[in-house]
């Protein structure tokens, strides 16, 4: 009989599952104004998708979202309620567009719904009150950064896996809309590796002063997106 292997981070196994795309927090019907920039024609192929990833990553919401869960992370480790109010709130006033704010609200609400059914935390549920207590909705980044937080996996593992499992879920978009075959997937994903690498790096790095985004094409084509003819995504 095989020898057990033992489990020393249960923490990361519950981030492996919080972020799989069968969480469920709806993560599939969002494109994040992709399915715009392919109805104009801007992602056409497996080069202009991974163009487009990267740069949502390192400039557009990945950038303000790794510098958001950095701000959440360090507020559940220091028990900050307030504090996490605070970037909750600053995260959904940096949402460019009413798309993108849904995009993050639905997928943070629905996470928080997921993670306390299943594994409950005093600590997090405290957040949550405060959250509710304030009026302030929840984001994705955050969310996710809190729970990682109270679940003692490390900030820079965390943040690691969420900026991939973004990127992921906008290539399984675009794979699904272009159409693009699994085996380009696969090579976006894995073309995504250094841009995740820089935008991490970037992120622990970066004063919370200068956090903001220059995105604007990928708002214009959201905003295209709240009125094009025929949708398949939410964003």
């Amino acid at each position: 009989m095989a020898t057990p292997i033992p489990i020393t981070d249960s923490g990361l196994l519950r981030l492996m599952a919080w972020l799989s795309p069968s969480f469920p927090v709806g993560a599939y019907a969002y494109s994040h104004g992709a399915e715009a920039g392919v109805e104009s024609g801007r992602i056409l192929n497996r080069e202009t998708a991974t163009n487009w990833i990267a740069f949502v990553l390192e400039f557009g919401t990945g950038r303000v979202d790794a510098d958001l869960f950095v701000g959440a992370y360090l507020a559940a480790d220091e028990n900050d309620a307030d504090k996490f109010v605070e970037v909750a709130a600053m995260a959904d006033a940096l949402k460019g567009t009413a798309e993108l704010g849904l995009e993050s609200r639905a997928q943070g609400q629905a996470f928080l719904d997921a993670v306390q059914g299943a594994w409950p935390d005093e600590r997090l549920e405290r957040f949550c009150t405060a959250l509710n207590n304030a009026n302030v909705s929840p984001s994705y980044a955050t969310s996710v950064a809190a729970a990682a937080a109270f679940a003692g996996v490390g900030l820079q593992a965390a943040l690691g896996a969420y900026l991939h499992a973004f990127s992921a879920n906008i290539a399984s978009a675009i794979v699904r809309l272009v159409p693009l075959g699994q085996s380009d997937g696969q090579k976006i994903i894995a073309a995504m590796e250094p841009v995740v690498e820089r935008a991490l790096s970037a992120a622990l790095e970066r004063d919370p002063g200068d956090t903001g985004s220059a995105a604007f094409m990928v708002d214009w084509l959201s905003m295209k997106h709240e009125t094009q003819y025929s949708r398949l995504f939410r964003s």
